[in-house]
């Protein structure tokens, strides 16, 4: 996602659960005067938005709002959904545009110029926000790989979901797109965490279930390696990150040196601060739930900054939820070595390796109970791409608005540290 993309416009494609409008008469109307009035507004409008966000079993666990833990118990949306990923990153924009205003609010009670010491604060929240534009292109990236394997999987389906007997012709298709699927998971689960899952299942699979003795072992190595080459061609062109990215590392570049601040620290120090948590849990789902370099090591919690004190934010709890429930989710032995956590990726993995299993135990040509093992798992896997058709592109587009905030948000404290300067 290129800077010169964006147009400078404050305007979103889509409609967000609260408009930014609203959202500015909400925080003038209970924000009444006063510096620490406002500060404390902006703590609990944190909180409640993050308790939006706890999956219903969670909501009532380190959500001080009652009304926001309602509302996450209400949801309905699947935690790691691609619904929830936009959820997460709305709330993240709309954390970032009070953040804005309460900035704002401080400029000009200080006569327009901050402190050197508030304003340092608020330039070290934009640098380390940048850090996040290059989590938004890898995410991106992600995004469009996992729509390259839901194409390989409609076809798959499709093949097999025709009207009328099932031939080997339409059989050869669907083992031909799995095996190139096949490829493309092994590659990509290589390069986040290892290959696993289905990637692996597949790969192991991939000469007997795809190749059929009938097939010669020249053509089957030749049908593997042209397989393989397609999945190289795909990752040197996938990426517009650097060969050497590291989600991890990049991850632990947002989250280097933020810590609460001490006693002594007053004024924006606590909003600056609640940013870059924001941030971090931000950036840190986003790399969970997508393919991305070096992913897998991203997961580990050493990588996470020192926990804030529950008592201190009334944004802490629901924050450290879920955190936590991310960390559960990447340890569960089915997610392990998936090629990211999103509910959508995980579905196109079973419903692949149920189809892949189906068509190796079926005979040739089908009939019985082995036909509708195949056209059962056919129709399971066109669903899976419907859905995951539906979710992607919204998904996309927020990830696309998430790094014009940034910019737009970097360029806006630039702006104003050269007003001051002047």
């Amino acid at each position: 996602m290129p800077v010169t993309d964006y147009q400078g416009s404050t305007s979103s494609p889509f409609s967000f659960g609260r408009s930014l409008l609203s959202l500015r008469r909400d925080t003038t109307a209970i924000m009444p005067s006063g510096e620490e009035a406002d500060l404390e507004a902006f703590q609990r409008h944190v909180a409640s938005t993050l308790a939006e966000l706890l999956p219903a079993a969670d909501a009532g666990t380190g959500a001080g709002d009652a009304s926001a833990a309602a509302a996450a118990a209400a949801s309905g949306e699947e935690f790691l959904s691609a619904a929830w990923i936009r959820r997460l990153l709305e709330a993240f924009v709309l954390c970032q545009e009070e953040f804005r205003v309460v900035v704002a609010q401080a400029r000009r009670r200080a006569g327009a110029q901050l402190p050197a010491a508030a304003e340092r604060m608020v330039a070290e929240f934009h640098e380390r926000a940048v850090k996040a534009l290059d989590v938004c292109n890898a995410a991106r990236d992600g995004v469009d790989q996992v729509r390259r394997w839901e194409r390989l999987a409609d076809i798959a389906a499709s093949a097999l979901g025709a009207p009328g007997e099932v031939r080997e012709g339409q059989l050869r298709r669907a083992r031909k797109a799995l095996t190139d699927l096949s490829a493309l998971l092994v590659d990509d689960a290589a390069a986040a965490s290892g290959a696993g899952g289905v990637a692996s299942f597949l790969s192991s699979h991939r000469n007997r279930s795809f190749g059929r003795a009938r097939a010669s072992p020249s053509r089957t190595a030749g049908s593997a390696a042209a397989a393989s080459a397609t999945a190289s061609h795909f990752r040197s062109l996938s990426w517009s990150v650097s060969r050497t990215w590291s989600a991890a590392r990049q991850l632990q570049a947002i989250g280097a040196g933020l810590a609460a601040p001490r006693a002594h620290e007053a004024g924006l120090a606590a909003p600056v601060y609640s940013m870059g948590c924001v941030l971090h849990l931000t950036t840190w789902a986003l790399v969970a739930a997508v393919p991305c370099p070096d992913r897998g090591n991203a997961l580990q919690a050493h990588h996470l900054p020192a926990a804030p004190p529950r008592a201190a934010f009334p944004w802490a709890p629901p924050l450290l939820a879920l955190q936590e429930r991310l960390a559960e989710e990447g340890k569960r032995k089915d997610r392990r070595h998936s090629c990211g956590l999103l509910k959508e990726i995980h579905s196109l993995e079973k419903s692949t390796q149920k189809l892949a299993e189906a068509i190796d135990a079926a005979p040739i040509p089908l009939f019985g109970d082995r036909e509708n093992d195949v056209r059962e798992a056919a129709a399971e896997l066109a669903a899976v791409c419907e859905a995951m058709r539906d979710g992607l592109e919204p998904l996309e587009r927020l990830v696309r608005e998430v790094f014009h905030r940034i910019v737009r948000s970097r360029v806006d404290g630039l702006d104003s540290s050269m007003h001051n300067a002047d």
